[in-house]
């Protein structure tokens, strides 16, 4: 049973880390302002967000045989109360949910023809990334020391990237625009 809870632990460090990079390339992936950050989003958006939904398919067929190890007691309670192991699956079954709801979204062949259009299945991919978090910030007792030093600041400078963007979309700021000498 502990390889079970090894496989669990190392699947979910590195969905996460994969789900941060196919929202951050998400965020570029329309951004022409960025330049460089912008055309290599082009190059990698895709296949970063398909890698970290097939790591995060793998963390939650492996958690959930994890939960179920422990609720049968085949395996050791862990050392926070079982139902706060509870909430802590139940916050990764509905981040798991939206952001399988954004790739059939995605796989739609008519996805630019529905009046949901890609916008909305990119809102569900931002939502199941925001439940993610606090999943592993909530259950990833693993990573609770990471917390402040890198949680923070990672989600700040997504924020940050994501404001900018908005911005520059709106025409609120404007980027600089090259000139022929």
């Amino acid at each position: 049973m502990e390889i079970i809870w090894y496989l669990d632990r190392g699947a979910a460090l590195v969905a996460y880390p994969a789900l941060y990079l196919a929202v951050l390339t998400g965020i570029l992936y329309t951004a022409r302002s960025f330049g460089p950050f912008y055309r290599l989003a082009r190059k990698i958006h895709i296949e970063v967000s398909v890698f970290a939904m097939l790591v995060t398919l793998l963390h939650s067929v492996l958690g959930v045989l994890d939960t179920w190890f422990i609720v049968t007691g085949s395996a050791p309670q862990p050392a926070y109360s079982t139902t706060y192991l509870l909430a802590g699956v139940v916050v990764g079954v509905g981040a798991l949910q939206v952001l399988v709801v954004a790739v059939l979204g995605f796989l739609d062949a008519q996805r630019f023809d529905r009046p949901w259009g890609p916008r909305v299945v990119h809102a569900f991919a931002y939502g199941g990334f925001a439940f993610a978090t606090v999943h592993a910030a909530a259950i990833g007792t693993d990573v609770a020391g990471l917390i402040r030093p890198v949680f923070g600041p990672a989600i700040a400078f997504l924020g940050y990237v994501l404001l900018l963007r908005l911005l520059v979309a709106s025409g609120r700021l404007s980027t600089p625009t090259t000139t022929n000498q």
